[in-house]
């Protein structure tokens, strides 16, 4: 009979520890929403909203953790949020890991905010793989910086993704070559209380976005309510 008492205890605790992870999804799409405002609020070294515009999706990383001795690696949690049908309003987010590893002589360690755009349906498919390497199986480019994206070179007009970070107040285009994407089908349980596929969130559009998403999909809303291009099914 003593066993109960423990087993009741060794539930409650894994109920609490995930309901700690919801609150940390939602914290980290409080901490995306507040990145993404910030950037767009300095447009003049911004995103450019013509490609916001033309994006079918936007990814946010908040504070990737960068850190290097020699070999350097980059791990961070994000967000994934798709135009409904690839044209139509923002909707609900898929959650995703992103890291790697670099070579290159360095020491210490910083925080980074990741956003990256993707420019096409074709785009978006490849990354609703479980593991996708960035510049490999799908096209990456550092994003041009700026109120419109008139500068931009042949590669970034026709990369699948654009990518950009912000470190210590610095926001630049940046290359994601070698980075991998992993969907985080573990956080997406979480966060919608069951199991849900990223393309049933992301292509099909049969998730609703839960309360801590909202913002983001008002900011994204504010700066792009139109654009993007259909996605087909197949």
């Amino acid at each position: 009979m003593k066993i109960v008492p423990k087993l009741l205890m060794v539930l409650a605790l894994c109920g609490f520890a995930v309901s700690l992870k919801a609150v940390d999804n939602a914290e980290q799409l409080h901490k995306a929403t507040n990145v993404l405002s910030e950037i767009m609020r300095a447009p003049d070294r911004g995103i450019p909203q013509d490609l916001l515009r033309k994006s079918v999706c936007v990814g946010v990383v908040p504070s990737e953790l960068k850190a290097a001795f020699i070999f350097g690696g980059t791990y961070g949690r994000g967000v994934l949020l798709c135009r409904s049908h690839g044209v139509g309003a923002w909707g609900a987010p898929s959650m995703f890991v992103l890291g790697g590893a670099n070579f290159g002589f360095q020491i210490g360690g910083e925080a980074t905010d990741v956003v990256f755009l993707v420019m096409n349906p074709e785009g978006v498919k490849k990354l609703l793989q479980d593991k996708v390497k960035l510049g490999g199986d799908v096209s990456a480019a550092a994003g041009p910086v700026g109120r419109t994206a008139e500068g931009a070179t042949d590669a970034e007009m026709h990369a699948e993704i654009l990518s950009y970070s912000r470190t210590r107040g610095l926001f630049a285009g940046v290359s994601l070559d070698g980075a991998v994407l992993k969907q985080d089908h573990d956080d997406n349980r979480r966060l919608y209380g069951r199991s849900v596929s990223p393309r049933d969130i992301l292509i099909r559009g049969t998730m609703v976005s839960p309360p801590a998403a909202r913002p983001l999909d008002r900011l994204l809303t504010k700066y792009a309510p139109r654009g993007g291009a259909p996605f087909h099914e197949g």
